[in-house]
Formats: C-alpha cells, structure tokens, sequence
C-alpha cells in the first residue's frame, strides 16, 4: 500500500511539474535563412541565366534572431551571408527590423532598400492559416505544419510549436497558436530553420523597434516601390521580401 501511494505521489508530482515547465511565455531564437540562388534567379531571369550562372553561389545563408513574449517581439540580422562579391548575387531583405505588437496588433518595421530606409508603421501582416496534422521536429521542439496565403496568391508553410506560447515567426509572420520554427516561402525560393531555442534567462528590455527612416505605412510603401520596380523581375521578387 505504502509503494502504491509513493508511487502515486511520484506519478502526480511529476505530471505537475511537467504542466508547469512544458511551456514557455518567453523565448529568443536563432534561424538560418537560406536562400536557393541558382533556383531564383534561373526563375525570375531565364534569358540571362545560363550567361550569369557560374557567377552564382548555389545558396546564401544569414542568420537572424528573434526575441519575444506573447506580448511584442523583435527580429533581426544577427549574421550576414557570406558571398563573393564579385557574384552576380546580393542578399535582399537582410537589414529588415520588424517589431511586432501582438497586444495592439501593429508592427514597425525597419526596411532598408538601396539607398533608402523607410520606417512602415502599420497593422499586423493578414495571413489567411488552415493547419494541417503534419508534424516535424525543428530544435528539439515537435511541430505541426501550417499552410497560409499573404497578399491574396503567396503561400508560406510553417511549423509552429504550441508549448511556446508567442504567436510570433521569422520577419513579420504571425498568427499560428504557438512559435514558429520553421518556414518556407516557395515564391522566393527561401527557407528559415531555427536552429537554438533559449527559454529561460532572456533579456526582454532589448525589445524594442527601430526608430530611423522615412515613415510610411505598408500601402504607401507598397505603391512606392511598385512604381520603382514593376518593370523589373528581380525587383518584384524584392519588393515581396521586404514586405513579410
């Protein structure tokens, strides 16, 4: 009788301590962005493509980091991509900034473009989310896949884990019941894979957005660059990076 009720103690302690340490408000993750050059560029240049190609790496990788809680959150470049300069290749979309309000539902973000940097103030990113039971482990954490639309025909595929609880993502995806660890986005032939989730002992005074550049809101800025760069195939491709 004494081994069943120590037994049962044991059992219930440990359920609760599991209930009580299995999720996390607060978390500070690092992702590697990749990029499959050779695939974008043979897409959205065909006729120049086999001239450039040896010019080309086979992939870029940067590395960023977000900070957050269920409340705001801030992402940014932490390690640039390492490339030939002489390549026919720049990374695009890496200096973006973007805090997000998940309380208010704004973000702020900070988006340098050539020589200009625009400072978009304006609602959350609408994404349009059907989940799937399809699974994956990302950095220790089992995963559920996600499928969204952005801007009415884009689609993202995400995998979010629920025991961290910030409904938050890499650049300025959001909206799945949990942190999401991974992402592809097929249009620009990019993927973002967490690769270290930290829980614990994480500085939140370092949230905060960026506060350099001319202010504009995303349809202004929208309409701003799709005049600069419609005509141009790498130019779209740009514009939609920037504005995730």
């Amino acid at each position: 009788m004494k081994k069943n009720i120590l037994f049962s103690l044991f059992f219930l302690t440990s359920f609760f301590v599991k209930a009580q340490t299995g999720f996390f408000s607060t978390v500070k993750i690092e992702y590697e962005k990749k990029v499959a050059v050779t695939g974008l560029y043979k897409e959205i240049i065909p006729e120049w493509f086999d001239r450039i190609k040896d010019r080309l790496p086979q992939t870029s990788t940067s590395y960023f980091e977000f900070t957050g809680d269920s409340s705001r959150s801030l992402y940014k470049l932490s390690k640039e991509a390492v490339y030939d300069a002489r390549s026919a290749f720049q990374p695009f979309a890496d200096k973006n900034i973007v805090y997000n309000d998940y309380t208010t539902g704004t973000t702020i973000s900070q988006k340098p473009i050539y020589e200009e940097t625009f400072l978009m103030e304006d609602s959350l990113l609408k994404i349009k989310w059907k989940i799937t039971n399809d699974t994956r482990t990302i950095a220790g954490f089992e995963c559920r896949k996600a499928v969204g639309i952005i801007f009415d025909t884009v689609a993202v595929f995400a995998f979010y884990d629920d025991e961290l609880m910030v409904n938050g993502g890499p650049e300025g995806v959001h909206g799945l019941p949990g942190m999401i660890l991974g992402m592809a986005i097929p249009r620009l032939h990019t993927t973002w894979f967490a690769t270290k989730v930290q829980v614990v002992d994480i500085n939140l005074k370092a949230i905060a957005p960026a506060t350099k550049g001319k202010k504009v809101n995303r349809d202004t800025m929208l309409k701003s660059m799709d005049r600069v760069l419609k005509n141009w195939e790498y130019g779209k491709k740009l514009m939609l990076a920037t504005m995730i």
